[in-house]
């Protein structure tokens, strides 16, 4: 099993699980979409996650919730490059994921100081980013998605939800190690072209793909998964998102991708008593 990833050459040890911030800069994300539209928000939010205990921040431009509004490459250009450099500029140690499916944003994030890039489509939107990855050698997080998030929630189908994702990540970690891609997080892409069931029978299994050697990487912060079945809404999912995620770490779960990551860092904390 691998236990550490190198982000711009420091080692992170994932042996205990580490907690990803989520900075979404987009006007329409289903929980915070604009609420960090200026300078000042943006930094006072990241100066709080860095504090409350995340190892990386997750940086969105694309929003990619169901039904999401398509972007072109310059706009999601236009939001993100300004923030990474914001973000490198304030907090020169600073670990950033970039969330994006585009090769180009992907590159120019990185020479901008991104740590690592989270692609939702695991290559399926751009037929370049795992070549940019090779090129890059950054840590690359690999997302299942059926679709894409304009029609990814109308109708999945699946025969075994589990074993066929398994097969469709399985299918494109060979492709990267062919590219001599060294760090690669598996995210089976909770809410990606997935029902409520599919998604808590990937939750109920996410065991299963420890097999394959690789760190887990876990998205399920105040998602409708969680939200509708309890009849709540993003807003109220907090303590639904703090059992899920305990779940998701007693299943093998190397990294927590949050909104709230001061309740994630509890999470690990108290799971990590009962190792002792």
């Amino acid at each position: 099993m691998q236990t550490a990833i190198n982000c711009k050459g420091k080692l992170i040890d994932l042996s205990s699980p580490k907690v990803m911030g989520i900075l979404n800069i987009t006007p329409d994300s289903f929980f915070d979409g604009g609420m960090y539209k200026d300078k000042e928000a943006i930094l006072h939010q990241v100066e709080k996650m860095l504090n409350d205990g995340a190892t990386f921040i997750d940086v969105g431009a694309y929003s990619s919730r169901p039904g999401a509004k398509h972007i072109s490459e310059e706009e999601e250009l236009l939001r993100i490059l300004p923030v990474v450099e914001l973000l490198v500029a304030h907090f020169p140690d600073i670990l950033i994921s970039v969330d994006t499916f585009r090769g180009k944003v992907a590159e120019q994030c990185v020479l901008a100081g991104a740590s690592m890039i989270n692609d939702i489509s695991g290559g399926d939107l751009d037929e370049n980013m795992f070549t940019t990855i090779a090129q890059l050698q950054v840590p690359y997080i690999v997302m299942h998605m059926q679709g894409d998030p304009q029609n990814m929630q109308k109708a999945p189908v699946y025969k075994n939800v589990v074993t066929e994702v398994f097969y469709e990540l399985s299918k494109k970690v060979e492709k990267l190690n062919e590219l001599h891609v060294h760090d690669i997080v598996l995210d089976v892409g909770f809410g990606f072209g997935k029902t409520v069931a599919h998604n808590y029978e990937l939750l109920k299994h996410l065991d299963y793909f420890q097999q394959m050697g690789l760190p887990v990487l876990t998205g399920v912060s105040r998602k409708s998964m969680l939200y509708k079945p309890l009849h709540l809404t993003p807003q109220t999912a907090l303590n639904a998102t703090t059992i899920a995620n305990t779940v998701a770490v007693q299943k093998g779960t190397q990294i927590l991708r949050v909104h709230d990551v001061k309740e994630a860092v509890e999470v690990v904390r108290v799971l990590s008593f009962l190792d002792c």
